[in-house]
């Protein structure tokens, strides 16, 4: 079970439904039994800057912490753009992860249903009640202004500022993985 979340994350129960809807996406999530691997995913509308950061650099995470087996990782929008933001993929690039191939997808409410964590990036793409009363989705709004036309100076701090929160979720993740 996910841990109790900061101030400003939120979990499926603290909002109400609205009519917003979500797509679809190539990787999907299923949180029906103990032994199933965490899964995240992280979501914004365009899929093309804050949640494509967050992916790759949980991807690298995953990796990092050799925990390939233990966390899937999915990633969509609301409304998908064509491309991932330029300024995102040459901050990105700075740090060795290339974005320069990955395409904006769109994610569903069922893929999101099956997650264990839902990561919004600050653009109200998600209204929790979307997920229903009976999701066990730890949902979290990280509020992260929109890199899509800043400067690199200031999308470098938003990639910053990504990095640390998908670490200290990975961490949470780990100590769950201890405790249990």
């Amino acid at each position: 079970m996910p841990p109790e979340p900061n101030a400003t994350d939120r979990t499926a129960t603290d909002r109400t439904a609205t009519d917003r809807t979500v797509d679809s996406t190539d990787a999907t999530c299923s949180n029906d039994a103990d032994d199933d691997p965490v899964r995240i995913a992280f979501m914004c509308v365009r899929n093309a800057g804050r949640s494509q950061m967050a992916t790759a650099v949980a991807e690298r995470e995953r990796e990092r912490r050799g925990l390939t087996d233990r966390v899937e990782i999915a990633t969509g929008g609301t409304q998908p753009a064509d491309h991932v933001h330029e300024e995102v993929v040459e901050v990105m690039a700075e740090v060795g992860i290339d974005l320069s191939n990955r395409t904006p997808t769109a994610i569903t409410i069922e893929e999101l249903r099956s997650c264990d964590y839902v990561a919004t990036m600050g653009c109200s793409t998600l209204d929790v009640g979307e997920l229903g009363a009976d999701a066990n989705v730890d949902v979290r709004d990280w509020a992260l202004l929109d890199p899509d036309g800043e400067d690199l100076d200031r999308v470098r701090e938003i990639r910053e500022e990504i990095a640390g929160r998908v670490e200290d979720l990975f961490a949470e993740i780990a100590a769950d993985d201890d405790a249990a």
